[in-house]
């Protein structure tokens, strides 16, 4: 028996240790294959051109429901508008996805995929961006308008479809656009700024425990979590959330100057009907039915921008994917 305990610990350790050598190699192989370089932290710029996708679809979809006659003429058809299509000069439209949180992590990609544009847009081009965001940071989702900012300075026309919403934060990057797209019922608005923090100071207090804090500037802390605040501390964190709405509002104001202000930037939000009506909006419809329109005189082309894990981390995800086909 003792034999045979020693014996199961010993070819634990080997299993355990074969095991590790093929996670490592698997990832190898995995990133090779990929033609990923182990040291490459550099991301990927993905294109796809949209209008092949809708010309399959409508193939398949063709292909069940019409007879072999009827399907081989819609082949030849499709081949000659092709060939039309193809020495006709067509506009292009670029298609970029946002889906914000609260950090507006998604900028880091959506500036790479900016530039992108940007080195090969013409005038007559279009930008479409499906926007999806609640907001978040003030400083973030400026910097994604801002972002957004540099389309419209090279005259290129930019559209933001919004399907579910684009609030606060989100509705800053939207206000941007030349031209908005909503759904019915999507969420928009929520030109206000918000900021809330726990005080735990008198649970402090209660237990004994002293809370210091230095400080070389009458303002650089306001309110703290851990402190007692004065309530000239308070005034002056309002007046800051006051100075920050007041921002938001001549931005919105300078994108959108038909917007009546003293209604809209009270904070609230509307769903797409009533955003259309208080011009928050300039039509209502999806992104689905507003990019597959565009598709029959121009040519779409969906910009995705990834960014590339550290190597050890990919490493060992394209090992554990090469190790389950072991």
């Amino acid at each position: 028996m003792e034999f045979l305990s020693e014996y199961g610990i010993f070819l634990a350790k080997a299993v355990t240790l074969v095991v590790a050598v093929l996670v490592v190699v698997g990832g190898i192989a995995a990133l090779l294959r990929r033609g990923g370089d182990p040291l490459d932290s550099r991301g990927r710029l993905d294109i796809r051109h949209l209008n092949e996708d809708y010309d399959g679809v409508t193939e398949a979809l063709k292909a069940a429901i019409l007879s072999k006659k009827a399907f081989k003429q819609f082949q030849k058809e499709r081949k000659t508008r092709e060939k039309h299509r193809d020495k006709a000069e067509r506009r292009r439209v670029y298609v970029l996805n946002f889906h914000g949180d609260i950090r507006a992590a998604a900028v880091a990609s959506l500036r790479e995929e900016v530039t992108a544009v940007l080195t090969v847009a013409q005038a007559e081009d279009e930008v479409v961006l499906r926007l999806e965001s609640a907001g978040g940071l003030v400083h973030s989702y400026g910097l994604a308008a801002a972002q957004l900012l540099r389309i419209r300075d090279r005259q290129i026309k930019l559209t933001v479809t919004v399907d579910k919403v684009a609030a606060s934060g989100g509705y800053m990057m939207a206000c941007v656009a030349d031209h908005i797209v909503a759904a019915p019922f999507a969420v928009l608005g929520s030109i206000g700024v918000i900021a809330q923090l726990p005080n735990f100071n008198r649970l402090l207090k209660k237990h004994d425990v002293d809370y210091e804090q230095f400080m070389a500037g009458e303002f650089k802390r306001t309110v703290t979590v851990f402190g007692e605040n004065t309530d000239q501390g308070r005034r002056k964190f309002q007046e800051e959330i006051e100075d920050a709405h007041a921002l938001f509002k001549d931005f919105v104001k300078l994108h959108r100057p038909a917007v009546d202000l003293e209604r809209v930037a009270t904070g609230e939000h509307w769903y797409g009907t009533r955003a259309l009506e208080c011009q928050l909006v300039d039509e209502l419809r999806t992104s689905d039915d507003y990019l597959l329109d565009a598709s029959a005189n121009a040519d779409l082309y969906e910009v995705v921008y990834t960014s590339k894990k550290p190597w050890l981390t990919r490493l060992l995800a394209h090992g554990g994917e090469a190790l389950g086909r072991f």
